[in-house]
């Protein structure tokens, strides 16, 4: 993946209004991979203290997106078809790291498996959850108008 296409990405990735609240960044990104890191914050975390199940989701979410559009060689916008969560130990730390991978880059279907990890104040990385996301290409209607 060239620096043009990393740096609109990246653009891409700054006017998220979700990853902003989230105070989240892109801590990896290649050709079909993209990674993102969000520190704790009191909304995010439930009574006992660990992540709550919507905000694994919504990073699964977003960096399967962000997965998929790495893996394309142009501007491409993904809608998601089929998102499918696994929770598999307690979110317990101090951030979560969402590390999505796509296994098959279609013309219009593509399928990511993004994993995410909660990580504790030592830097010790927990699996909290592994997901399965379908998403489907769309194409840009017009132009000029930015889809993201």
């Amino acid at each position: 993946m060239n620096d043009e296409r990393k740096t609109r990405l990246l653009e891409s990735f700054g006017r998220s209004k979700i990853m902003q609240l989230f105070g989240a960044e892109v801590t990896g990104m290649d050709e079909g991979y993209f990674e993102i890191t969000v520190p704790k914050q009191d909304f995010m975390a439930r009574p006992a203290g660990m992540f709550n199940g919507s905000t694994i989701a919504s990073l699964v979410d977003v960096s399967s997106g962000y997965a998929g559009a790495s893996a394309k060689p142009e501007d491409s916008y993904f809608t998601t078809v089929e998102l499918k969560v696994n929770y598999l130990n307690p979110a317990i730390g101090e951030q979560l790291v969402a590390k999505a991978q796509v296994i098959k880059n279609g013309k219009v279907l593509t399928v990511v498996r993004s994993d995410v990890f909660a990580v504790s104040a030592e830097g010790k990385e927990t699996l909290a959850a592994t997901s399965l996301v379908t998403l489907m290409q769309l194409s840009k209607k017009s132009p000029d108008k930015q889809i993201d």
